[in-house]
């Protein structure tokens, strides 16, 4: 059982590579950077793990603010499991204090939920993890809806958000950020109650 003093491990799932960027499948490490952007330090080679990592503090100065590991698995999408249970081994992380930010096709585009535990629902990032080190860590599920028309889901997720989804996207990018923080600050019912759409 973790504890108050027990690190938080937030992961922004992605692809690496400037190929990848901007595409919805990218959408964790998008929000993963906005938050080291907060946190005001860079991310740096994980000595331990295929990641980029970055330590810090998240939420106000003294007792209410939480030791955090911020982390881009530098793997491909559907193997991210490996170097996340490397780095929640390495610092000790309990797995209900590893967050995994990620797109999600079966919520409309930029709705947030917040979970801890549950399926994977086809996502290759998610069932590597659960395949890893089991499901019961949180989930900031941020909706990126389904393809159009004939659209096979794996193009579709490696294509980049449309223009109109880019105008609202540094927003909705900064609200997923916020919900992380309240996740950690407030506990998972507040945090759904405030975010989840």
């Amino acid at each position: 059982m973790s504890d108050a003093t027990d690190p938080w491990l937030i992961v922004g799932l992605g692809n690496p590579g400037p190929e990848y960027a901007a595409n919805r499948h990218n959408v964790g490490f998008m929000v993963a950077d906005l938050l080291a952007e907060r946190v005001g330090g860079k991310f740096k080679r994980a000595q331990k793990a295929q990641a980029q990592v970055l330590e810090g503090r998240i939420g106000p100065p003294g007792p209410a603010s939480r030791r955090v590991v911020l982390a881009k698995p530098m793997s491909y999408m559907n193997l991210s499991g490996g170097p996340v249970t490397a780095l929640r081994d390495f610092y000790k992380v309990p797995t209900d204090h590893v967050v995994a930010v990620h797109d999600e096709l079966d919520i409309d585009f930029g709705m947030l939920r917040l979970k801890l535990g549950g399926g994977d629902n086809g996502h290759n990032g998610l069932k590597s993890m659960t395949k890893s080190m089991g499901a019961e860590y949180h989930r900031v599920r941020f909706g990126i809806g389904r393809p159009p028309g004939r659209m096979q889901v794996a193009d579709f997720v490696l294509k980049d958000f449309s223009s109109t989804e880019r105008k609202e996207l540094g927003y909705l990018v900064d609200r997923a950020a916020d919900s992380v923080e309240s996740l950690l600050a407030d506990g998972l019912e507040r945090a759904q109650s405030t975010y989840n759409s």
